[in-house]
C-alpha cells in the first residue's frame, strides 16, 4: 500500500487546485529561506522584522483574496494556506498579514468610499502603507458592546476620544481603522498617522508574540474629516464582519504552528537515543505523535471545508468560531506536548515548540477567546445566548 504523508494523512493536498498549491509552496519557500533565519533572534530581542514586508507584498500575500486594487484574486483556500505557511514560521508573520488583509483592507474594500479605496488599497496591497485595526479597549476585552471610545460631530468633522489596546502593527501603521460609538451607532474611522492628538506607543515586556508589534492607541480630541469615515456600515456588524475574516485566517494559520512543532518532535524522536534505542521505538512516544497527527488532521479537514464555504459565499460566523476554537486548542496542545517531548532542548529558541507555545497563548485569546467561541457555538446549537 502507498505510504501516507505524515503531514497530510488524509491527502488533502490532492484536493487543492494548482493555484492553491502554488500559493502554499511559494509562501513556504519564503518562510524557509527568508523568514525563519530571522525569526528566532526577532523573537528573543522582541522586534518585528520589517524588512520582510516588501517581499511579502511582492509575492502577493497582502490582500491576496481581493480581485482588484492590487489583490492577487486568490481563493479563500489559497489565502488560508498562505496563513498556514506564515504561521509555520511564526504567529507574528501571520498576524501582520491577517491584520493588513482582513482587518484593514477588508473593511475599506467592503465599506469604504471609492475615494478611500483608491487612496489606500493599492498601497496597502503593495506594502507601501501599513494599517492596524482598533476595536479592543482596555476595559472591554471580549465585550465590544462596552465601547468607550466616542466620536462626536463638529461641523463636517468628527472629534475622536478614547483608547484601544492590544493593537497589532499600531506603532508602525500609516492608517488605523478605528471603531467608535457615535450618536448614530458604532462607526468606522480612518485615523491617519500624524493626526493631532493621536498616539500609538508600543507595548513592551511581552512573553508572547515577541516578533510582532503590539501597541496601544490613544485619541485625545483627534479631528477626523468626514472623508475619513467609512460610509458603508453602521453598528457592530462592521467590526464583527472583519473579525470573521481574521478568525478564518487564524483557523488555517495555527495548523502551520502545530505542523512545525509536530515535525520537530518527529525528527527529534527519530534521532534521540535513550536506553539503547531511538525515542520513536517507544509506544508512549508513538502514541503522542499519533495524537498530534490526529489533531492536525481534524483541523486540516475543518479548514479545508471552511475554505470551500468561503469560496461559495456560504461562510457562517459560527462555523468560523468552531474552527478557530478547535484548531487553536489543537495547536497549543500540540506545541506544549512537543516541547515536553523534546525535554530540556525544548526550552530554547533553537527549537520552535516553546516559541509557538508562547505565541499561541495570545492566539487562543485574541480575535475571541476560547470561551467566547464556545458560547457562540452553544448559542447556535440551543438558540439561547449565555453571554
Amino acid at each position: 500500500m502507498k505510504k501516507l504523508d505524515p503531514e497530510d494523512l488524509y491527502a488533502i493536498g490532492e484536493l487543492l487546485t494548482e493555484e492553491e498549491r502554488m500559493a502554499r509552496e511559494t509562501t513556504a519557500r519564503f518562510v524557509d529561506e527568508k523568514a525563519l533565519p530571522l525569526i528566532p533572534e526577532a523573537f528573543e530581542k522582541a522586534y518585528f522584522p520589517e524588512e520582510l514586508i516588501g517581499e511579502m507584498a511582492q509575492l502577493g500575500l497582502l490582500g491576496s483574496y481581493f480581485e482588484d486594487y492590487g489583490g492577487a484574486g486568490l481563493s479563500g483556500t489559497a489565502y488560508g494556506l498562505i496563513c498556514q505557511e506564515l504561521e509555520r514560521g511564526d504567529s507574528g508573520l501571520r498576524s501582520f498579514v491577517s491584520v493588513q488583509t482582513s482587518l484593514v483592507m477588508y473593511p475599506i474594500h467592503e465599506y469604504g468610499s471609492d475615494e478611500q479605496k483608491d487612496r489606500w488599497l493599492p498601497e496597502l496591497a503593495a506594502g507601501k502603507k501599513i494599517g492596524c485595526f482598533g476595536l479592543t479597549e482596555p476595559q472591554g476585552g471580549s465585550d465590544p458592546g462596552n465601547m468607550k471610545t466616542t466620536a462626536k460631530k463638529d461641523g463636517d468633522d468628527w472629534i475622536l476620544n478614547g483608547a484601544k489596546m492590544w493593537i497589532t502593527n499600531g506603532t508602525i501603521a500609516d492608517v488605523a481603522v478605528v471603531w467608535a460609538e457615535t450618536d448614530d451607532g458604532v462607526r468606522g474611522f480612518l485615523v491617519e498617522k500624524g493626526m493631532a492628538g493621536f498616539e500609538a506607543p508600543e507595548v513592551h515586556h511581552k512573553m508572547s508574540l515577541r516578533a510582532s508589534i503590539t501597541s496601544a492607541l490613544y485619541f485625545d480630541n483627534v479631528r477626523v474629516p468626514a472623508d475619513n469615515v467609512l460610509p458603508g456600515v453602521k453598528g457592530l456588524k462592521g467590526p464583527l464582519s472583519c473579525l470573521t475574516q481574521a478568525r478564518y485566517g487564524i483557523a488555517w494559520g495555527v495548523i502551520g504552528a502545530a505542523l512545525a512543532c509536530y515535525n520537530e518532535a518527529r525528527a527529534y524522536a527519530s534521532e534521540r537515543t535513550l536506553f539503547g534505542r531511538t525515542l520513536d521505538h517507544n509506544q508512549l512516544i508513538q502514541a503522542r505523535l499519533a495524537e498530534m497527527a490526529r489533531g492536525i488532521t481534524g483541523a486540516q479537514l475543518l479548514a479545508w471545508r471552511l475554505g470551500q464555504l468561503k469560496d461559495q459565499g456560504h461562510l457562517h460566523p459560527n462555523q468560523v468560531s468552531l474552527a478557530k476554537w478547535n484548531n487553536t486548542r489543537m495547536a497549543i496542545d500540540t506545541a506544549r506536548d512537543a516541547r515536553d517531548l523534546l525535554g530540556g532542548a525544548g526550552i530554547t529558541t533553537e527549537m520552535c515548540p516553546i516559541r509557538h507555545a508562547l505565541n499561541l497563548e495570545s492566539v487562543i485569546t485574541y480575535e475571541g477567546t476560547e470561551s467566547v467561541h464556545q458560547l457562540a457555538v452553544g448559542r447556535e446549537i440551543t438558540g439561547i445566548s449565555a453571554f
